[in-house]
């Protein structure tokens, strides 16, 4: 598999089938049995960006933003067969253009993930991380 079978899309429509399906397989902890609540939880973010293998969604960045001082990035999640493939970095890249360089891209990391984020350009912060903004 490389980028080039991977296609990203910004606020492509989603179903929580999907979505339960893809954090399961992801590893990321999310209340995957509440359909309910994941349907939510994309109807209500401001930006869904999509990683798509042909039909089956294999990542996704979900935020909530201003557009205008901060982002936080509340999900990041690529399913563990295409993981370490630059997928995540490219759903990251892909957020940052949308919300450009005035705002600043804020997350809160599991454990797990903690050696990831300043890989990938992040400053810790206390709680979190951040990519400042360029101005």
């Amino acid at each position: 598999m490389n980028l080039y079978e991977i296609t990203f899309k910004v606020n492509k429509a989603v179903n929580a089938n999907e979505v339960a399906d893809l954090f399961k397989a992801s590893g990321i902890r999310r209340p995957v049995d509440d359909l309910t609540r994941i349907d939510r939880m994309i109807s209500n973010a401001d930006i869904t960006i999509t990683a798509w293998n042909h039909n089956r969604l294999v990542g996704m960045a979900r935020a909530i933003t201003d557009f205008s001082y901060c982002c936080y990035l509340s999900d990041l999640a690529v399913h563990e067969d295409f993981q370490k493939k630059g997928i995540g970095r490219n759903l990251i890249s892909l957020l940052e253009q949308e919300i450009g360089e005035n705002v600043s891209l804020i997350l809160l990391a599991s454990p797990v993930a903690m050696d990831y984020y300043p890989h990938i350009g992040f400053q810790s912060i206390q709680n979190g991380f951040i990519k400042p903004r360029k101005r």
